[in-house]
Protein backbone atom coordinates (compact mmCIF):
# COMPACT_ATOMS: atom_id res chain seq x y z
CA UNK A 1 0.00 0.00 0.00
CA UNK A 2 1.11 3.74 -0.73
CA UNK A 3 1.37 6.42 1.63
CA UNK A 4 1.82 10.35 1.37
CA UNK A 5 2.77 12.68 3.82
CA UNK A 6 4.01 16.10 4.07
CA UNK A 7 8.05 16.77 5.05
CA UNK A 8 8.72 19.77 7.59
CA UNK A 9 11.90 20.81 7.87
CA UNK A 10 13.83 22.22 11.43
CA UNK A 11 11.77 25.38 11.38
CA UNK A 12 8.11 23.35 11.05
CA UNK A 13 7.72 24.70 7.81
CA UNK A 14 6.82 22.22 5.09
CA UNK A 15 9.04 21.56 2.40
CA UNK A 16 7.76 18.45 0.46
CA UNK A 17 6.17 15.39 0.03
CA UNK A 18 7.34 11.78 0.81
CA UNK A 19 6.15 9.03 -0.24
CA UNK A 20 6.69 5.25 0.71
CA UNK A 21 5.26 1.92 0.54
CA UNK A 22 4.70 -1.02 2.78
CA UNK A 23 2.93 -4.31 2.75
CA UNK A 24 -0.06 -4.57 5.45
CA UNK A 25 -2.39 -7.08 6.51
CA UNK A 26 -5.79 -7.36 4.83
CA UNK A 27 -8.32 -5.36 6.50
CA UNK A 28 -10.51 -8.27 8.00
CA UNK A 29 -6.89 -9.57 9.85
CA UNK A 30 -5.14 -6.62 10.29
CA UNK A 31 -6.86 -6.31 14.07
CA UNK A 32 -5.88 -9.93 14.77
CA UNK A 33 -2.53 -10.14 13.83
CA UNK A 34 -1.50 -6.85 15.43
CA UNK A 35 -3.37 -7.61 18.43
CA UNK A 36 -1.50 -11.00 18.27
CA UNK A 37 1.85 -9.52 18.27
CA UNK A 38 1.32 -7.15 21.21
CA UNK A 39 -0.03 -9.57 23.37
CA UNK A 40 3.58 -11.86 22.55
CA UNK A 41 5.40 -8.78 23.17
CA UNK A 42 3.63 -7.93 26.69
CA UNK A 43 4.07 -11.64 27.55
CA UNK A 44 8.00 -12.08 26.18
CA UNK A 45 8.58 -9.17 28.84
CA UNK A 46 7.01 -10.99 31.80
CA UNK A 47 10.10 -12.55 33.65
CA UNK A 48 8.29 -15.48 34.96
CA UNK A 49 10.55 -15.60 38.28
CA UNK A 50 7.82 -15.45 40.66
CA UNK A 51 8.07 -18.27 43.18
CA UNK A 52 7.14 -19.52 46.38
CA UNK A 53 7.95 -22.32 48.50
CA UNK A 54 5.62 -25.52 48.93
CA UNK A 55 5.16 -27.11 52.56
CA UNK A 56 8.01 -29.80 51.12
CA UNK A 57 10.41 -26.91 50.48
CA UNK A 58 10.35 -25.06 53.72
CA UNK A 59 12.79 -25.08 56.17
CA UNK A 60 11.84 -27.58 59.28
CA UNK A 61 9.16 -29.12 60.39
CA UNK A 62 10.37 -32.58 60.51
CA UNK A 63 9.59 -33.58 63.55
CA UNK A 64 5.70 -34.04 64.56
CA UNK A 65 5.11 -32.18 67.17
CA UNK A 66 3.07 -33.22 69.56
CA UNK A 67 1.74 -36.85 69.99
CA UNK A 68 -1.14 -38.09 67.58
CA UNK A 69 -3.59 -38.90 70.73
CA UNK A 70 -4.47 -37.63 74.29
CA UNK A 71 -3.16 -33.78 74.33
CA UNK A 72 -6.67 -32.64 73.02
CA UNK A 73 -5.44 -30.48 70.94
CA UNK A 74 -5.97 -31.25 66.41
CA UNK A 75 -3.61 -33.73 65.53
CA UNK A 76 -0.54 -32.03 63.57
CA UNK A 77 2.58 -33.55 61.23
CA UNK A 78 4.42 -30.83 60.77
CA UNK A 79 5.01 -27.44 61.69
CA UNK A 80 5.11 -26.54 58.49
CA UNK A 81 1.36 -27.71 57.09
CA UNK A 82 0.04 -24.51 54.62
CA UNK A 83 -2.28 -23.73 57.78
CA UNK A 84 0.13 -23.22 59.98
CA UNK A 85 2.20 -19.42 60.46
CA UNK A 86 5.13 -19.89 58.71
CA UNK A 87 4.25 -23.02 56.53
CA UNK A 88 3.94 -23.60 52.80
CA UNK A 89 1.89 -22.03 50.35
CA UNK A 90 -0.79 -24.19 48.54
CA UNK A 91 -0.56 -23.77 45.04
CA UNK A 92 1.77 -20.64 45.19
CA UNK A 93 3.35 -19.23 41.81
CA UNK A 94 6.66 -20.72 40.58
CA UNK A 95 9.06 -20.06 38.26
CA UNK A 96 7.78 -20.27 34.06
CA UNK A 97 7.93 -19.15 30.84
CA UNK A 98 5.57 -16.50 29.79
CA UNK A 99 6.85 -16.12 26.19
CA UNK A 100 4.47 -16.51 23.12
CA UNK A 101 5.73 -17.59 19.83
CA UNK A 102 5.06 -15.97 16.39
CA UNK A 103 6.88 -16.18 12.60
CA UNK A 104 9.05 -13.63 11.81
CA UNK A 105 6.81 -13.39 8.41
CA UNK A 106 3.73 -12.47 11.06
CA UNK A 107 5.75 -9.98 13.22
CA UNK A 108 7.04 -7.54 10.59
CA UNK A 109 3.54 -7.51 8.94
CA UNK A 110 2.10 -6.90 12.49
CA UNK A 111 4.90 -4.27 12.59
CA UNK A 112 4.40 -2.47 9.16
CA UNK A 113 0.42 -2.55 9.86
CA UNK A 114 0.91 -1.60 13.21
CA UNK A 115 2.89 1.59 11.79
CA UNK A 116 0.84 2.19 8.41
CA UNK A 117 -2.35 2.59 10.64
CA UNK A 118 -0.98 5.81 12.63
CA UNK A 119 -0.53 7.60 9.06
CA UNK A 120 -2.64 10.10 10.72
CA UNK A 121 -0.71 11.01 13.37
CA UNK A 122 2.39 11.05 11.74
CA UNK A 123 4.82 13.42 11.19
CA UNK A 124 8.07 13.57 8.77
CA UNK A 125 11.08 15.60 9.49
CA UNK A 126 14.00 16.24 7.79
CA UNK A 127 17.41 14.69 8.97
CA UNK A 128 17.57 16.97 12.01
CA UNK A 129 21.32 15.96 13.60
CA UNK A 130 23.22 19.14 12.24
CA UNK A 131 21.19 21.66 14.08
CA UNK A 132 21.83 19.80 17.60
CA UNK A 133 26.11 20.37 17.52
CA UNK A 134 25.63 19.88 21.12
CA UNK A 135 23.16 18.35 23.44
CA UNK A 136 20.48 21.15 23.74
CA UNK A 137 16.94 19.58 25.49
CA UNK A 138 15.11 23.28 25.36
CA UNK A 139 15.92 22.99 21.44
CA UNK A 140 14.47 19.85 20.64
CA UNK A 141 11.66 20.61 22.80
CA UNK A 142 10.45 23.31 20.66
CA UNK A 143 11.21 21.68 17.63
CA UNK A 144 8.46 19.41 18.13
CA UNK A 145 6.49 21.86 19.15
CA UNK A 146 6.69 24.01 15.70
CA UNK A 147 6.09 20.33 13.76
CA UNK A 148 2.99 20.04 15.56
CA UNK A 149 3.15 17.87 18.52
CA UNK A 150 1.87 18.93 22.27
CA UNK A 151 4.76 18.61 24.51
CA UNK A 152 2.13 17.00 27.19
CA UNK A 153 0.85 14.11 24.78
CA UNK A 154 3.14 11.05 24.46
CA UNK A 155 5.70 11.13 21.44
CA UNK A 156 7.67 8.82 19.58
CA UNK A 157 10.72 9.54 17.93
CA UNK A 158 11.93 7.58 15.32
CA UNK A 159 15.11 8.20 13.66
CA UNK A 160 17.42 5.83 11.11
CA UNK A 161 20.20 5.66 13.81
CA UNK A 162 21.00 6.69 16.58
CA UNK A 163 22.92 10.33 17.26
CA UNK A 164 24.45 10.78 20.50
CA UNK A 165 23.30 14.66 20.75
CA UNK A 166 19.91 13.96 19.67
CA UNK A 167 20.14 10.70 22.18
CA UNK A 168 21.35 13.22 25.37
CA UNK A 169 18.58 16.16 24.08
CA UNK A 170 15.87 13.78 23.99
CA UNK A 171 16.21 11.46 26.87
CA UNK A 172 15.45 14.10 29.56
CA UNK A 173 11.81 14.70 27.71
CA UNK A 174 9.10 13.27 30.32
CA UNK A 175 6.48 12.17 27.49
CA UNK A 176 9.27 11.41 24.14
CA UNK A 177 10.47 8.18 23.56
CA UNK A 178 13.73 8.04 21.28
CA UNK A 179 13.82 4.46 19.30
CA UNK A 180 16.02 3.64 16.15
CA UNK A 181 14.42 2.72 12.79
CA UNK A 182 15.55 -1.12 13.15
CA UNK A 183 14.39 -1.29 16.92
CA UNK A 184 10.69 -0.43 15.77
CA UNK A 185 8.03 -2.45 18.06
CA UNK A 186 4.24 -2.68 18.58
CA UNK A 187 3.58 -1.30 21.89
CA UNK A 188 5.30 1.75 21.18
CA UNK A 189 3.87 2.31 17.65
CA UNK A 190 0.63 2.00 19.31
CA UNK A 191 0.97 3.59 22.70
CA UNK A 192 2.35 6.95 21.32
CA UNK A 193 -0.11 9.72 20.35
CA UNK A 194 2.09 11.44 17.95
CA UNK A 195 5.02 9.77 15.65
CA UNK A 196 7.61 11.92 14.50
CA UNK A 197 10.04 9.86 12.02
CA UNK A 198 13.02 11.24 10.16
CA UNK A 199 12.85 11.13 6.42
CA UNK A 200 15.90 9.29 6.71
CA UNK A 201 14.05 6.82 9.19
CA UNK A 202 11.12 6.08 6.97
CA UNK A 203 13.12 5.03 3.84
CA UNK A 204 15.05 2.60 6.72
CA UNK A 205 11.93 1.55 8.07
CA UNK A 206 10.88 0.19 4.00
CA UNK A 207 13.74 -1.33 3.46
CA UNK A 208 13.89 -3.31 6.68
CA UNK A 209 10.78 -4.26 7.12
CA UNK A 210 9.54 -4.86 3.81
CA UNK A 211 12.13 -7.28 3.02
Amino acid sequence: MTFETVVKNWQGEQVGQKTFDLRVAKEETAVGIVHRALVRQMANARQGTASTKTRSEVRGGGRKPWRQKGTGRARAGSIRSPLWRGGGVIFGPKPRDFSVKMNRKERRLALRTAFASRIDDMIVVEEFNNELTRPKTKELVGAIARWGADPEVNALLIVSDRDQNVYLSARNIENLKLLAADQLNVFDLLHADKIIVTASALEKIQEVYNG
